[in-house]
């Protein structure tokens, strides 16, 4: 099992470790060149001297480093000049940049943060100042490294994992004769991949597929609407195979970081669906990217309101909750049904469509039996699975 990726903290971005940060002084006077070199290698930094602009460029590119120090007024290229190009490389981008010069303009000085410098120091520089300048600026230059490195591990993770899932499918897809058979097949393995450790999964994904379809039903969407959502809909959180186990399986409320983190599996769940030919496919990616969206905005992962949320999303929303509120999770207990009812009627207009809550409350009684029958269901496929030899 590939290791769990866990976010950065901001004081695990400060710490540099092993690594040595590198700082490059760039002036055509030999004497500031030492001097600021002398102020700044008592503090364990690497000190990297250029003197003019073009072996600053030369060098950058050799070997880039984490922060350059840059006299404005120089020959054959100017400070001005090599900030422009810096900042014109993405690779080169995120390494902060202080222009040090004895200029006095406040022309100057605007110019130079906006061709992309991030600080200025005048000449003579304080010593105080300086390393206190240099000391902030890499603790963001080494945050910024950290969570570049953490995004590209990540994506790198989901590709992967999104890979498995597709090769899963295409082992399915050429199991069955029938695309229709082959197609709800795949969808109820996939879904339940997602979330395969999660005891309750199985119920979860029969009892709120069925229940959306009923709601489609009486919202009166033609039957192949209706069926379209029954098989599209247990997709909905396919995306959380891209979620760290350590967030998915924890045993009580996630913190902001880690719900930052959860979010994302609606997004995940777009990518690993999108651009499919086959239509349950197609509304399942709509469902997976909008069943958090809310009607009075607040929701995500784009904040729609109203009726800019498909209705699909709007009616997979309602039988998500219900039965996430029914059944019991690592961090709740499971609601009675007038508890988890009474939480659906709370929300609407808010959480829900009205008109869709409106719908499941005068259907009550069905909901129940088809939620109902889903948990027998499971209950029963659980016990045959423990008689097997």
């Amino acid at each position: 099992m590939a290791e769990t990726i866990k976010p950065p903290t901001i004081a695990e971005s400060q710490e540099t470790g092993a690594k040595v940060p590198r700082v490059m002084v760039v002036d055509d006077e030999i004497l500031n060149l030492k001097l600021i070199g002398a102020m700044l290698k008592p503090q364990g930094y690497e000190v990297i001297l250029a003197n003019d602009g073009e072996e600053c460029l030369q060098k950058v590119a050799e070997n880039p480093p984490d922060l350059i120090l840059l006299d404005i007024m120089m020959p054959k290229l100017n400070g001005f000049d090599v900030v422009t190009r810096l900042k014109a490389e993405e690779r080169f981008a995120l390494i902060p940049i202080v222009m040090v010069t004895a200029l006095q303009d406040v022309n100057d000085r605007v110019k130079a943060l906006e061709v992309g410098a991030e600080d200025f120091l005048t000449k003579p520089v304080d010593r105080m100042e300086l390393r206190a300048r240099v000391r902030s600026l890499l603790k963001v230059k080494a945050y910024n490294d950290h969570m570049v490195n953490y995004r590209q591990e990540l994506e790198s993770e989901v590709r992967r994992r999104t890979l498995e899932i597709q090769e899963t499918n295409k082992m399915l897809e050429k199991a069955h004769e029938k695309l229709r058979g082959a197609s709800l097949e795949t969808i109820f393995r996939l879904s339940r991949a997602a979330e395969f450790k999660d005891e309750d999964t199985g119920a979860h994904i029969i009892s709120m597929s069925r229940i959306s379809a009923r709601i489609a039903k009486q919202c009166g969407l033609s039957p192949t609407t209706v069926e379209s959502i029954l098989y599209a809909s247990p997709m909905h959180d396919i995306g959380k195979i891209g979620i760290p186990d350590r967030i998915l399986l924890k045993n009580g409320p996630l913190n902001d970081e880690e719900w930052t983190i959860m979010r994302m599996h609606t997004v995940f769940g777009g990518k690993i669906l999108e651009n499919s030919d086959i239509g349950f496919l197609r509304l399942g990616e709509v469902i997976a990217l909008t069943h958090h969206e809310k009607f009075d905005g607040s929701g995500y992962p784009k904040g729609l309101k109203g009726k800019q949320i498909p209705l699909a999303g709007r009616i997979v929303a309602v039988a998500d909750v219900f039965d996430a509120l029914m059944s019991r999770r690592p961090y709740k207990p499971a609601f009675t049904p007038e508890q988890a009812i009474g939480i659906i009627t709370d929300g609407r207009g808010r959480h829900f469509d009205p008109d869709v809550v409106d719908v499941f409350i005068n259907d009550i009684p069905e909901i129940l039996r088809i939620w109902r029958s889903s948990q027998e269901e499971q209950s029963k496929e659980v016990q045959e699975a423990l008689k097997m030899p």
